[in-house]
């Protein structure tokens, strides 16, 4: 999974995310702020996951749904990574052409 991991968070990297190192679970976090605001839709990742399949194919998890507060989790977004390596790949390479 630490290769499947890796692959995910360079291609994120690269696409522009802030990504947040993890080493216990299937998701890695990202901020989507840095994306700026047409693509990260203003920091609200709600309806940056809410768009995220129809521009890219890729489905993301927006971190609000975890926060009492949600509006302090709004810029974050989670990717799962506990997927074959070739899509892993595929998925980021999507995301780079996004903001491109």
């Amino acid at each position: 999974m630490q290769t499947r991991r890796d692959i995910l968070a360079a291609g994120l990297r690269e696409a522009g995310f802030k990504v947040y190192d993890t080493a216990g679970t299937y998701f890695i976090t990202t901020d989507i702020r840095p994306l700026g605001a047409v693509l990260s839709e203003k920091g609200d990742g709600f309806a940056f996951c809410r768009s995220l399949p129809q521009r890219a194919g890729v489905v993301a998890i927006p971190n609000a749904v975890f926060y009492d507060h949600r509006e302090a989790g709004a810029p974050f977004v989670r990717f799962a990574f506990c997927k074959r390596a070739e899509v892993l790949k595929e998925a980021a390479e999507r995301l780079r052409q996004l903001s491109a």
